[in-house]
Formats: C-alpha cells, sequence, structure tokens
C-alpha cells in the first residue's frame, strides 16, 4: 500500500506519479510518517510485534503518534505530520488526506472515529468518539468534530456543522 500512498502524495503535489514525482514526494514533509506507519502497519500483518512497536516509536520522531492497529486504505496521506494523533482503533477508507495537528481519537471510552473514502481533513481538525465521516467528505481547519459526517459534506466550526455539500 506504500506505493499507493506515495502515487497518491504525487498526484496531490505535483499532478503526475512519474518516477521524478514519487523521487520529489520521498523528499517531502510527512512521508516519512506515511512509510513508518506502513512498515509499523506490515510488520504487525505479519505478526512480528516487535518490529512493530520499533516503528511506532519511530514514527513518535516526527512529531506523529499512530496507534498500532490504525487500519487505513491506500491512498493515505500525511501532508505534514507534525502534531498528527490516530487513536489505535481508528478506521479509514481509501485516499483520507491529513494536514498537520490533525487528532482522531475516543471518546474517553476506547470509542473512535470510521472515516470513509476520499476524505481531507484540514490542519488542526480534532474528530472525536464513535462518529462516522461519510465518502468524499471535508472537514475544515480547526473543526472539533463530534456528530457523523454525511457523505460528500464540508463541515467547519467549533462544533463543527455542515456548510456545504457536493451534489453528484
Amino acid at each position: 500500500m506504500l506505493a499507493e500512498d506515495l502515487k497518491e502524495k504525487a498526484r496531490y503535489y505535483y499532478g503526475q506519479t512519474d518516477r521524478r514525482a514519487i523521487l520529489k514526494t520521498l523528499a517531502t514533509d510527512g512521508t516519512s510518517s506515511m512509510v513508518l506507519y506502513r512498515l509499523m502497519q506490515g510488520s504487525r500483518d505479519l505478526g512480528v510485534a516487535p518490529l512493530e512497536m520499533v516503528f511506532n516509536k519511530l514514527n513518535s520522531f516526527t512529531g506523529c503518534v499512530i496507534g498500532r492497529g490504525a487500519e487505513f486504505g491506500p491512498g493515505f496521506v500525511l501532508f505534514h505530520s507534525h502534531g498528527v494523533v490516530i487513536n489505535g482503533k481508528v478506521r479509514g477508507g481509501d485516499k483520507v488526506h491529513l494536514q498537520h495537528e490533525v487528532t482522531l481519537g475516543d471518546n474517553g471510552y476506547g470509542e473512535t472515529p470510521v472515516l470513509g473514502s476520499n476524505i481531507l481533513i484540514g490542519a488542526g481538525a480534532k474528530v472525536i468518539g464513535p462518529i462516522t465521516v461519510g465518502d468524499g467528505a471535508r472537514i475544515g481547519a480547526n473543526a472539533v468534530v463530534v456528530k457523523d459526517v454525511a457523505p460528500d459534506t464540508t463541515v467547519v466550526g467549533i462544533p463543527a456543522k455542515p456548510v456545504a455539500r457536493k451534489h453528484t
């Protein structure tokens, strides 16, 4: 899945996925956190818990905390990984894009968000508790999301409220 993640980030930044774009993407902020996350996830899938823990701890040096057990589909992109905190029970679909300082966390009772596919979460946003973020949703910068977000809907504010919906 790492290859799909890198292609998605290259497509977003450079509009292409050729070798040069991928190499440039490897040097961008957040990419090392993406690589370490996928190595952690791969180690877990192979049942190599000590290696999973090592990759998890290494990621904290990038300023990013992704709990062991967090699952995202292909196309997972961290634009700037500093301050990103993701609970290990979070589930996300394909093409989940996160800006810096995003928190995907539990509500104190171990209940965490489930994210659909083609999601963009803006800088500083907090998505907390047992909620669902529908496919194609956009969460604005610094929004605090504590209720479900319908598919193809943009939410902003504290608490987050819908401001727009794509008509498909």
